[in-house]
């Protein structure tokens, strides 16, 4: 795919004469302050879905909010990164839903211990449905947890092979690394491959609406349909059949897609630094644990975590745009400034 080189980001300074700023497709954004529990949220502009990364506690996030929560990302079950499952599983109770979870090793077992812990012979009409991958380093085996049959689990007979995406469709594609945290836990890279704009001012010169057609159009895109590949196009009075290529080239704007990445609880190892570097590569955001400031470094590898300055060089060895830090221990509640400054510092460092 050939790319305009346009910025799709928001707009820090001056822009260029003939410079477009383009909508992006997400929005991502951490549930609570760095020293509370992990959580990132993305939302799907116009397709009213969201992610999860994480499930620490999750009560400040608006239900409707959650609601929207399509698949949710598990890095490993410590406490702080799962809490908030229980919060999720009565919001979407007696829905008609289907809610993915993914995790590492002993996530099936996980979400199956905290169904066992509750009693559920009122749900025989309560449509709910959990889909569980659990996903190790070659394959990802699977298992469902009807609502309404009491949440028996039910195991997929067959694996599916894994290769490092959980998720690929038009829209997105989720990629997945097992780091070492003492246990396996998962960093884990939301993308899109193209970012598809519409060019508002030529919509109105050709007198066409605003419309779903639009949304189908950007989905023939994704989907790669041949650029002789017949769409019809409504006018303000009628409609008109038009090749794919043709209307693309006159209304659409196609430029690289967003890439965020996320990353918490891990030793910082040659292992680790290789995954996370590869998997973290031309990021727009680096969402990434700084758990130590680096004078503390015995204590961080002692208890498996990343300190801010190493935080900083994984951001500027991956080449990320942007670095967030967060997942704080609590003796820094009146230094966080320099845990900023630490991780800013290392990845802004000349070499």
């Amino acid at each position: 795919m050939k790319y305009v080189n346009i910025d799709t980001h928001k707009n820090t300074g001056s822009k260029p004469v003939g410079a477009i700023t383009m909508k992006p497709s997400f929005h991502s954004y951490l549930i609570n302050g760095p020293f509370d529990d992990p959580g990132l949220y993305i939302k799907i502009f116009r397709e009213k879905r969201a992610i999860l990364f994480d499930l620490g506690n999750n009560d400040s996030l608006e239900p409707s909010k959650l609601l929207t929560v399509s698949d949710i990302f598990i890095s490993h079950t410590h406490i702080d990164h799962f809490i908030g499952f229980d919060h999720i599983l009565r919001l979407y109770l007696g829905r008609d839903k289907i809610l993915r979870v993914f995790g590492p090793p002993g996530i099936i077992e996980n979400v199956e211990g905290k169904l066992h812990g509750y009693t559920w012979n009122l749900v025989g009409d309560y449509p709910f449905i959990l889909e569980v991958k659990e996903v190790s380093e070659d394959k990802i085996k699977s298992a469902r947890f009807i609502c309404r049959d009491r949440f028996r689990r039910e195991d997929t007979l067959s694996d599916t092979p894994f290769k490092g995406i959980l998720i690929n469709e038009p829209l997105f594609k989720i990629e997945a690394a097992h780091l070492d945290h003492l246990i396996q836990s998962m960093a884990f890279s939301f993308s899109e491959e193209q970012h598809i704009n519409i060019k508002k001012d030529t919509l109105i010169k050709l007198d066409l609406p605003v419309g779903p057609w639009l949304s189908e159009l950007k989905r023939y895109i994704r989907e790669g349909r041949p650029g002789d590949y017949e769409i019809e196009v409504p006018y303000i009075k009628g409609s008109k059949i038009f090749r794919l290529k043709d209307i693309v080239d006159e209304i659409v704007i196609i430029t690289k897609g967003q890439k965020i990445t996320y990353v918490v609880d891990a030793i910082y190892s040659k292992k680790n630094r290789e995954k996370i570097i590869s998997l973290a590569s031309g990021s727009d955001i680096l969402y990434c644990e700084a758990t130590f400031l680096h004078e503390d470094n015995s204590k961080a590898t002692e208890r498996y975590h990343l300190t801010a300055k190493q935080s900083g060089e994984l951001a500027r060895m991956a080449g990320v745009k942007k670095l967030e830090i967060f997942h704080f221990s609590p003796r820094y509640t009146s230094r966080a400034d320099k845990l900023y400054k630490e991780a800013m510092d290392e990845m802004n460092r000349q070499t």
